[in-house]
């Protein structure tokens, strides 16, 4: 049969159930967005840079069972959308990664953007294949779909030739057969000395990742039956639902209140499940588990690597709940008196700092959970905005907080929004953008109005790169090129077609708010740019400066003291 490259893509991603394809067409991909524009199922986006749409893709994947795609041309097109790529890959996001190549049928060298794009791409992709004849297209597509989504899921990329879109070949018809891939077999005497440690531990605790998404039934059920304390990563935020009494905090050790902080040293068994301990998780290993420590992850490759645990298990999440359930009897008493008065404890602490000038984080979050519905999806940028959304947000699900963490990438909350708002058109989403990381991607609102995506972003003005502003005066009582240029988001907002409101003070936050969600319900973006008081510092961001201080050698503590001191008296 005859048939172009372009028509086994769109076949390929269409049998796979993907929705959306990001990305700006090139004269080498023109054939492959003429057929996606065919497509009754999948809507090709048109962003204004590529680096939105790898993060446009990722919030695709985090907030819906659909794969996000990127769809690029070569050379700057790919260049320009490793970031986005880098943050999935770290975050562990499954998105497809579809890169133009150049003619391979001309026999030309110095082509149009030739470079070597898979070199750039396997260090962040999970696996990076290059079509070398028109017959594998169509196979090498689902597989690649495949292998984003099993296992430790990340971003899969597949090039392709541009002379096999443009020109059509003799090809047998098309035929995938998925290759069994069987899950890690569990060990269930593994299991069975795990639920040994657990009944036998007095006050055992739960460290969960996301990972676990996919078990959140059985997770709460065994978390009941133990009793036990739950704290997620910053990743694993709704995995377990935070309204539930026994919901701890996200996260563990210096980087939380002193009521988690007592809680954990006296739990004397850790089960920590879908979680790799890296360092934003951990606040920069700002903690230390248990002796009795029990790792159950699906990638073996990351067990003893930061802490050494007395029991590793290699199993999906929700199998090895299951097994657990089997031997764990029924629930014990509880610490629930304690985590509620210690939440009750830091909603007064945040009360105490509300003002009449700028909005507090306390005033701002209350009044978002109050107005959004209860499967409202937030998506954060690098920064104050994930800690403090993530201190302040009690969410109930998986899927609803997505967050640059692992790889940190500043410009990610707007784009991702988009991403997550396309691919849940009837639920409330928020971006909460940095002022800073708004001047990165917030042109991509240009793009939000196009295809009516009605997001609510909210920029968090304080005219700094504020979580960079806090380390440099708390280490070096000065902050040095961060404080940003002045710019008009009103104008900005308007020049990207969307809707604009200011927000100046706690007094205002619910009337402003449920305006912008109203009309945020039509289909219109809008902008609500707010006075974001950062005075107090959030418990995320203290600990990470005293774990990472008394980590220096005294030599070093002395001279970073006697410099901060002889700073403020000569100021």
């Amino acid at each position: 049969m005859k048939a172009s490259g372009a028509s086994l893509v769109l076949r390929a991603l269409e049998e796979e159930g993907v929705r959306f394809a990001f990305g700006i067409p090139g004269t080498h991909n023109i054939e492959l967005y003429d057929a996606l524009s065919q497509s009754t199922q999948i809507t090709p986006i048109l962003v204004t840079d590529e680096q939105s749409a790898s993060f446009m893709a990722d919030g695709v994947s985090r907030s819906s069972g659909s794969l996000g795609v990127v769809n690029v041309v070569p050379g700057a097109g790919v260049t320009h959308a490793m970031s986005g790529i880098a943050e999935a890959f770290l975050d562990c996001v499954p998105v497809l990664v579809l890169t133009c190549g150049i003619r391979n049928d001309t026999g030309r060298a110095y082509q149009l953007h030739d470079i070597d794009q898979l070199a750039l791409l396997r260090p962040i992709t999970k696996a990076a294949f290059k079509i070398e004849s028109p017959m594998e297209i169509y196979s090498t597509m689902r597989r690649a779909c495949g292998l984003a989504r099993e296992g430790c899921p990340g971003p899969v990329a597949v090039e392709i030739p541009a002379n096999y879109y443009l020109l059509r070949q003799d090809i047998e018809p098309p035929v995938f057969a998925p290759a069994d891939r069987p899950s890690p077999r569990l060990d269930h005497a593994s299991v069975t000395r795990a639920a040994e440690m657990l009944r036998t531990a007095r006050r055992p605790i739960l460290y969960v990742g996301y990972g676990a998404h996919h078990a959140c039934e059985r997770l709460l059920e065994l978390a009941e039956r133990l009793g036990s304390p739950v704290a997620t990563t910053i990743q694993g935020k709704g995995v377990f639902p935070e309204t539930h009494p026994l919901f701890l905090w996200n996260g563990l050790g210096a980087s939380t209140p002193p009521f988690v902080r007592k809680i954990e040293t006296e739990c004397d068994c850790m089960l920590a499940i879908g979680c790799r301990f890296s360092e934003v998780a951990t606040a920069s290993y700002g903690f230390k588990p248990p002796e009795s420590l029990i790792h159950i992850d699906v990638d073996p490759g990351v067990f003893n690597r930061n802490y050494r645990a007395a029991l590793t298990i290699e199993s999906d999440a929700g199998d090895a709940i299951e097994a657990l359930l089997g031997d764990i009897p029924a629930a014990r008493p509880q610490a629930q008196e304690t985590i509620a008065r210690g939440h009750q404890h830091v909603r007064e602490r945040w009360a105490e700092h509300a003002g009449e000038h700028r909005v507090t984080p306390a005033a701002l979050f209350t009044a978002l959970q109050q107005i959004t519905d209860r499967g409202a999806i937030y998506a954060t940028d690098s920064g104050n905005g994930t800690f403090l959304a993530m201190e302040h947000l009690r969410l109930e699900r998986p899927g609803r907080f997505l967050a640059p963490v692992d790889f940190s990438c500043m410009g990610y909350a707007v784009p991702a929004a988009i991403g997550a708002k396309l691919a849940n058109p009837r639920t409330d989403v928020v971006a909460l953008a940095g002022d800073g990381a708004f001047l990165m991607t917030g042109l991509e609102l240009a793009s939000a109005a196009a295809y009516s995506a009605g997001l609510v972003v909210i920029a968090l003005r304080d005219g700094e790169l504020a979580q960079i502003a806090q380390f440099q005066r708390t280490t070096l009582d000065r902050a040095t090129c961060s404080e940003l240029h002045p710019y008009n988001l009103k104008s900005l907002a308007a020049a990207t077609n969307c809707a604009y409101l200011s927000l100046h003070r706690d007094a205002e936050a619910q009337g402003v708010l449920r305006e912008a969600l109203e009309i945020s319900h039509t289909g219109k973006p809008v902008v609500v740019e707010t006075a974001i008081d950062y005075s107090s510092k959030t418990y995320f961001t203290k600990g990470v400066v005293t774990t990472n201080f008394w980590r220096l050698p005294w030599s070093d503590r002395i001279r970073l003291l006697a410099r901060a001191i002889g700073r403020k008296v000569l100021s």
